[in-house]
C-alpha cells in the first residue's frame, strides 16, 4: 500500500460485515424483534432509520440489503438531486427485469426538500424501489407525511458506553482494526464516556491516539478527542427539548438542572440571545408578580448577553436562570392573561362604557363620553361603586397565587374585591 492509496478510516475498515457484529441496537436486531422478524421473513417494506449520528444506520441499510439479496444504491440527499434518484429508479428497472429487487439508501433524507421527497413516492408505492432513508431529525417534522406513511419508522438508540467500549476493544483485537496497538483500560473507560454514543467518532478518536502514544493512554484519548462539544442540532428537535428541560428545571425550582441544561445549549452552539428571550419568557410565565424583579433581571440578562456576546455574556445567563429558579413561582397573571384572550375571542365585542370612554373635545363630552366617572382619589366609594366591564359582562381572571409578592398581597386582594361587590350591590 502506497502513500498514494492509504488505508480505509478505522470505521470503515470495521463496519460489520453481518448482523451479528452490529454492536447496540438490541431492541431492533434481538430474536423476535421487529428488523429481525422483518429480514427473516425475506419481505422487506420501506423504512426509516432515525437515530443520532454514529449508531450505524448506513451499516444497517447495507446488511438489510445483503439479507435479502437486494442490490444496494447509496445517496446523500445532501449531494443529491431528482436527477439522482431518476438514475437510480432506471437502473431499479433495469435489476428488475432481471428478477433483482432494489434498496435505495438515502442518508439525510430530511436534507430532501418537499419535491424532492415526492419525487420517490410513485416509485416506493409501486414496489420498484424499498426506500430506507437515514435521518438525525424527527422525521414527523422532517419527512413528508406521504412518504413517511409508506415507510416504517424505526427509531435507533446512541450506543451506551459498554457498547462503546465493547466495541473499542474489538478494534484492538480484529486483524481488520489495530491489532498490534495497545491500551491502558482507563483510557478506553474514559472513551466510552466521551463518545456520547458515536461508534464513529469513538473509532477515529482512538486511530489518532494510536499516534501519539503506546500504550494509548488516557492523556492521548483526550489530545485526539479535542474539545467535547454536545450533540444538539440548532433548529431540530434537541433543541426545542433543550430549551424545554431549561424551562421546565427554572420552573422546578432546580437551580443545578437549569445551569446544566444552559450550559448543554451554549456549547451546543445555540443562539444565546434566542435562549435569552425564552428565560425573559420564563420570568413572565412562571414567576410572574411573585418576584416582581425576575423579569427585570431576566431582562437585563438579555441585554448584558446581547452587549457582551459570548462567553462573557453568558454568565449573565446563568445569573437569570439561578435567581429564577429560586424565586417564588405564579402563573397566575399567565392563566389570567389566557382566560382575558379566550373571553375576547369567544364573546361579543360590547361597547366600552360611557363613563369609561376617551372624552377630550366637546362634541365627545356632549354624546356622554366620561360623563359620571367617578375618580378615585377624588371620590373612592364612587370609583368602587362603577362599572369597568361592558353592560352584562362578569368576568374573574385574576386570582393571586399564595408565593412571594402575590402572597402577601391576597389580603389586599380579597378586601378590594369586598369592597367592589359591596358598592355595587348598594348602588
Amino acid at each position: 500500500m502506497s502513500l498514494f492509496d492509504p488505508p480505509a478510516p478505522l470505521a470503515e475498515r470495521l463496519r460489520p460485515q453481518t448482523l451479528g457484529e452490529v454492536v447496540g441496537q438490541r431492541h431492533l436486531l434481538g430474536p423476535g424483534k421487529p428488523l429481525t422478524r422483518a429480514l427473516a421473513s425475506g419481505r422487506l417494506g420501506s423504512f426509516i432509520l432515525w437515530g443520532p449520528p454514529g449508531v450505524g444506520k448506513t451499516t444497517l441499510a447495507r446488511l438489510m440489503a445483503r439479507e435479502v439479496g437486494a442490490h444496494f444504491i447509496g445517496l446523500s440527499a445532501v449531494s443529491a438531486g431528482v436527477k439522482d434518484v431518476r438514475d437510480a429508479t432506471a437502473e431499479a428497472e433495469r435489476l428488475r427485469g432481471r428478477g433483482q429487487k432494489t434498496i435505495l439508501f438515502l442518508d439525510e433524507i430530511h436534507r430532501f426538500n418537499k419535491a424532492q421527497q415526492d419525487a420517490l413516492l410513485p416509485h416506493v408505492e409501486s414496489g420498484l424501489l424499498t426506500l430506507v432513508g437515514a435521518t438525525t431529525e424527527n422525521p414527523s417534522f422532517e419527512v413528508n407525511p406521504a412518504l413517511r406513511s409508506r415507510a416504517r419508522t424505526l427509531v435507533l438508540e446512541a450506543l451506551t458506553p459498554e457498547d462503546v467500549r465493547a466495541l473499542l476493544d474489538r478494534a484492538l483485537s480484529d486483524p481488520r482494526g489495530l491489532p498490534n496497538v495497545t491500551a491502558q483500560p482507563e483510557a478506553l473507560d474514559l472513551l466510552a464516556r466521551l463518545a456520547d454514543g458515536d461508534a464513529r467518532r469513538a473509532l477515529s478518536t482512538l486511530e489518532v491516539a494510536s499516534s501519539l502514544a503506546e500504550p494509548i493512554t488516557p492523556q492521548a484519548i483526550t489530545e485526539a478527542f479535542g474539545r467535547h462539544l454536545p450533540q444538539m442540532d440548532k433548529g431540530g428537535e434537541d433543541f426545542y427539548n433543550l430549551i424545554s428541560a431549561l424551562h421546565k428545571s427554572v420552573r422546578g425550582s432546580q437551580p443545578d438542572a437549569a445551569l446544566y441544561w444552559l450550559a448543554r445549549m451554549v456549547e451546543g452552539g445555540a443562539d444565546t440571545l434566542y435562549v435569552a428571550r425564552r428565560i425573559v419568557r420564563m420570568a413572565a410565565e412562571d414567576i410572574g408578580l411573585a418576584d416582581p424583579q425576575a423579569l427585570r433581571l431576566a431582562v437585563a440578562a438579555r441585554d448584558t448577553a446581547e452587549f457582551l456576546g459570548s462567553p462573557e455574556g453568558d454568565l449573565a445567563l446563568a445569573q437569570a436562570v439561578v435567581y429564577l429558579s429560586l424565586a417564588p413561582k405564579s402563573n397566575s397573571v399567565y392563566i389570567a392573561w389566557k382566560a382575558a384572550l379566550t373571553a375576547v375571542r369567544e364573546g361579543e365585542s360590547l361597547p366600552v362604557p360611557l363613563h369609561l370612554r376617551n372624552a377630550p373635545t366637546a362634541l365627545m363630552r356632549s354624546q356622554g363620553y366620561g360623563q359620571g366617572y367617578a375618580y378615585y382619589f377624588d371620590d373612592p366609594e364612587g370609583s368602587f361603586r362603577q362599572r369597568y366591564l361592558p353592560e352584562g359582562t362578569e368576568l374573574s381572571l385574576y386570582r393571586p397565587g399564595d408565593e412571594g409578592w402575590e402572597g402577601r398581597i391576597q389580603e389586599r386582594w380579597r378586601k378590594l374585591q369586598a369592597a367592589h361587590h359591596a358598592e355595587r350591590q348598594s348602588k
